[in-house]
């Protein structure tokens, strides 16, 4: 357009020239308004257009960044979980060395405690059921005096009763607390 206005002026005169400026800027101005209108109908068009691409490139950024977070998440959480166990060692060797039974210790040593207390009841009772059976045959209660002829009817000869067996002391179960107690007493 500058070239035109320059190959107008060299052969036009001054009235010549104003018009033609006149006629360059009343298109331009023209141009500019037909741009706007086009801009005006197409705009909503282009507006939805780029709502739409906008919601999709959300809707892929949000995917990629919630896969990104379960990774790290997962990551995370398998570290934690390592932490965890090294600290849990760490203590477990801690307190091995200072002699304090681990928890597997003290449910071994209980069951074993609850093994051993029932074949100790068991044995006390079969003790205690044996003792009767074996009893020796009673001997007669009535013995036959000889007491002075005036009196030769018998008496019976007052005995003391025999002592009743002892009966089975029930023995108390044995209880992890008790286990504890028993073991803190011997190492000191």
């Amino acid at each position: 357009m500058g070239k035109k206005l320059k190959a107008l002026a060299g052969s036009l005169t001054e009235n010549q020239l104003a018009l033609t400026v006149k006629d360059s800027a009343q298109q331009i101005w023209l141009a500019g308004l037909g741009a706007f209108a086009k801009a005006q109908e197409e705009g909503g068009k282009v507006f939805d257009a780029l709502v739409k691409e906008g919601e999709s490139i959300q809707a892929r950024t949000r995917k990629m960044t919630d896969e990104k977070i379960a990774v790290v998440a997962g990551k995370a959480a398998g570290t934690w979980d390592r932490l965890e166990q090294v600290f849990e060692d760490r203590v477990a060797r801690a307190l091995g060395s200072l002699g304090v039974p681990s928890k597997k210790d003290i449910e071994k040593l209980s069951r074993r405690v609850v093994e051993l207390t029932a074949v100790v009841q068991g044995l006390t009772e079969q003790k205690a059921a044996a003792k009767p059976a074996a009893k020796p045959a009673a001997k007669p209660a009535v013995k036959a005096v000889a007491k002075p002829a005036a009196r030769a009817v018998a008496k019976p000869v007052a005995r003391k009763p025999a002592a009743k067996p002892a009966a089975a002391k029930a023995i108390p179960p044995v209880t992890p607390a008790d286990v504890l107690k028993n073991i803190s007493h011997t190492n000191h």
